[in-house]
């Protein structure tokens, strides 16, 4: 089978070389390429592709239904929304995902934007670097604040056990049924939960009922002051309407690692223009660990698919 790479999965060549070995000493072709956004050439690479592996890079419809060989398609992301499953269920591809390679990274990077909004870090390292003093920005402790977890999947329920550590009283929210939830948690509606909690922490995948879910209505609803921290997706959170609550001063701060589009993020986002807005470019799955982990994953699927078997199941084959 010819396989394809259509971007780096951000390890080292020797990294790469040890799963791929075994590939080409059975008779497969692979191939690896830098990322490539240019739709024809995106095109010509994957053309004869019985198998794409690519992580978060968009994969038109267009493209897929070029690809006449195509028999799966390997995803190094847990969110495949940048993906056209349609396209690919119409093509009978088989599509799977690298669930749970970066629960623990964008757990902590939650943990750590809360705590950054709370003692108002990035405001003061700005204040120190030109010779000034702490003078209006003497911040808020975590523990004992109540973080509401909206989506409780893998990576919400490490982020409850990681701000349950911090002593925080944890309300969780998830449109599906919760199985085994922990004792310190207190399942809740949606509603209840935006009311009561002082940090909100969004972990929902995109789908067409979380797609703006944050909307203004929504995000009035939440305490005067309280934080909102969002490493889901983007479109999740009205953007606008969040920088209207934090320039009113209705929210105390929020971070933002993802938004409506891919980094680079234009100048005049109202995210990058709002008041006491964190904003990362998309970097919570991104640790040196969990890129490891995610190439395990990926490759893991790759060798299942060629002995007949899928794992990480998002299309079944």
């Amino acid at each position: 089978m010819k396989i394809v790479l259509l971007e780096s999965l951000a390890v080292s060549d020797e990294v790469l070389q040890k799963y791929t070995r075994d590939l080409e000493q059975k008779g497969h072709t692979f191939c690896a390429y830098s990322r490539c956004d240019d739709e024809a050439a995106l095109c010509e690479r994957a053309k004869d592709a019985d198998i794409l592996l690519l992580a978060n890079m968009p994969l038109k419809g267009s493209i897929i239904r070029q690809c006449t060989h195509l028999q799966f398609i390997d995803v190094a992301f847990t969110g495949v929304d940048h993906v056209d499953l349609q396209a690919a269920e119409e093509m009978h591809v088989a599509v799977s995902n690298a669930s749970g390679y970066s629960n623990e990274s964008v757990a902590e990077l939650a943990l750590g934007m809360t705590i950054d909004c709370l003692r108002n870090v990035e405001a003061v390292s700005a204040r120190c670097r030109h010779q000034g003093t702490k003078e209006g920005l003497v911040g808020r402790e975590l523990g004992g604040k109540t973080v509401g977890i909206i989506g409780f999947g893998k990576i919400g329920r490490r982020a409850a056990e990681l701000f349950h550590a911090f002593g925080c009283p944890i309300l969780a929210y998830d449109s599906n049924p919760i199985a085994q939830m922990p004792d310190y948690v207190q399942q809740t509606s949606l509603d209840e939960l935006l009311r009561h909690a002082d940090v909100v922490s969004l972990h929902c995948p995109l789908v067409e009922s979380t797609r703006g879910l944050m909307n203004a209505e929504r995000i009035s609803m939440m305490k005067h002051r309280a934080i909102l921290i969002n490493t889901s997706r983007g479109p999740v959170v009205d953007s606008q309407a969040l920088a209207e609550a934090l320039n009113s001063g209705h929210l105390a701060a929020a971070a933002a690692d993802v938004f409506e589009m891919e980094p680079p993020i234009p100048r005049e986002h109202p995210l990058l223009n709002a008041k006491n807005c964190l904003v990362t470019p998309h970097i919570a799955f991104a640790s040196e660990e969990s890129m490891l982990r995610r190439a395990e994953i990926v490759f893991d699927n790759l060798y299942a698919f060629l002995h007949g078997e899928q794992k990480n199941v998002i299309l079944p084959r």
